[in-house]
């Protein structure tokens, strides 16, 4: 019994410990809060000399009135009534102000997670690095899911190609640009990827209507409705998700995306029309191009890119997610003229129909061969060969000499669950590292997941 009341007493003084050290976390450099607490105190100190005014005339009127003296707290020494009064004045603003601000911070603030932490992450974050990610598809989302945790600054700038599944049904309904890559990356940007990110990437699986749609494509469709414009509806949809940044398209226009494939290097090329077909369609990729050919950008993702500290193209499937975005003029423009590290993520596996036997420096060559040179500063690419992958699909291997005129990064990121995409936390760290040797160390929280991701470097 003893040992057991020893243990309780342990258990309650760590507690109380525990919410001494939370509260002290409120005086942390960077919050914002100490300068509002000197403040209130000092606001509280002018209304406290007010009334010690008014008090003291009433006293000098009525000097030998006991409520007074009581009041006066008169039987005790000047510098003890001094002490005492500062004292409860400090205890009650101090305690006003924390049960204040957990009252208007409790709608925000999910459940286990402090206040404090959640006000402290969220100036960490918006003290961030602007990075903006150009891409599509599963590749974009890894990335941002990852960037979330270092940076509230970010910027999706998604390709809107897209043309088969839910988004195409909606896109020759409708007549909206697709929203499926941005519907991905909107959840990817979710603060809590919990019931209502479930709910935004629920696909319906049976009726004869809604049977393969997918929730968050009707419901950015029926934003766009109600705002009167897509672009207006992704933003209102990002608020409804609280998401950590921002999702744009590249441009607004209705575009085609169109390739030329062949069998073989001397066999005529055939053109093949549409996004969701280009994979399937027997042959090499030899070109691809937008119908129309030179569509007007999206002014937030130009605005975006110019004013951005790193711009990230990639990862994503090459033809079909990357290029889209980089063959809209204003978009190569600005990548070429923004003053960003501009880094090309090149992917960890090939994808069959687009990039079949393509090493890193084909990837690349790619880009260079559709938007000319001086878009990117830096490649960074997988080191990590020994890897399985399914049938048809072969690991992108780095050689020693790809004969690229921009240096290439090789860093493990493989994804040892799903090999053939890339890991978060690797891609987001070396991304970090690249970055902080141009403008030195992030501001990490302590309890941030990327804190100890150079581990993978």
């Amino acid at each position: 019994m003893t040992v057991s009341k020893r243990e309780d007493r342990q258990a309650h003084q760590g507690q109380q410990e525990g919410r001494f050290r939370e509260l002290l976390r409120w005086l942390q450099p960077g919050l914002g809060i100490k300068r509002w607490i000197l403040f209130l105190m000092l606001s509280t100190t002018l209304i406290g000399l007010g009334l010690a005014y008014l008090l003291l005339d009433v006293y000098r009127a009525n000097p030998e009135s006991t409520v007074i003296a009581l009041i006066s707290l008169r039987a005790l020494p000047r510098w003890l009534r001094a002490l005492l009064l500062i004292a409860a004045g400090s205890t009650g603003v101090l305690t006003s102000f924390v049960q204040l601000n957990r009252a208007l911070l409790a709608p925000f603030v999910r459940p286990g997670r402090s206040i404090v932490n959640r006000v402290s992450e969220h100036r960490r974050l918006g003290r961030g690095p602007k990075i903006v990610a150009l891409g599509g598809g599963t590749g974009l989302s890894t990335l941002l899911r990852g960037l979330k945790q270092v940076t509230g600054n970010l910027t999706a700038i998604v390709t809107v190609a897209d043309d088969g599944g839910s988004s195409g049904r909606l896109r020759r309904s409708l007549g909206l640009p697709p929203p499926g890559d941005i519907r991905s990356c909107l959840a990817a940007l979710s603060n809590d990827e919990g019931l209502l990110t479930q709910l935004f990437l629920y696909r319906f699986g049976e009726g004869e209507e809604l049977n393969g749609h997918s929730f968050g494509n009707l419901f950015i469709a029926a934003l766009s409705g109600v705002t009167g414009s897509f672009d207006a509806g992704v933003l209102e949809a990002g608020r409804i998700l609280g998401i950590q940044g921002r999702v744009m398209p590249s441009t607004l226009t209705d575009v085609q995306l169109i390739a030329e494939k062949s069998p073989a290097e001397d066999s005529p090329r055939v053109q093949v029309n549409g996004e969701s077909r280009i994979p399937t369609a027997p042959g090499r990729i030899r070109r691809i191009s937008l119908q129309p050919d030179a569509p007007n950008a999206y002014p937030g993702a130009i605005q975006a890119i110019l004013g951005a500290d790193m711009v990230v193209i990639g990862p994503g499937s090459l033809y079909t997610s990357l290029l889209p975005n980089l063959l809209v003029p204003d978009i190569a423009e600005a990548l070429r003229a923004t003053r960003a590290f501009r880094v090309f993520v090149c992917n960890v596996a090939s994808q069959r129909g687009e990039t079949d036997g393509f090493d890193c420096g084909a990837h690349y060559q790619a880009v260079v061969e559709h938007v000319g040179e001086g878009l990117v500063d830096l490649v960074i690419a997988n080191e990590n060969m020994d890897i399985d992958l399914p049938n048809g699909v072969s690991v992108v291997q780095t050689p020693a000499d790809s004969g690229m005129m921009v240096p290439v990064y090789a860093v493990d990121l493989v994804d040892q669950a799903q090999p053939w995409r890339h890991d978060t936390g690797k891609l987001t760290a070396a991304l970090i590292a690249l970055l902080e040797e141009r403008t030195g160390p992030l501001e990490l929280a302590s309890d941030d997941p990327l804190t100890g991701m150079n581990n993978h470097l």
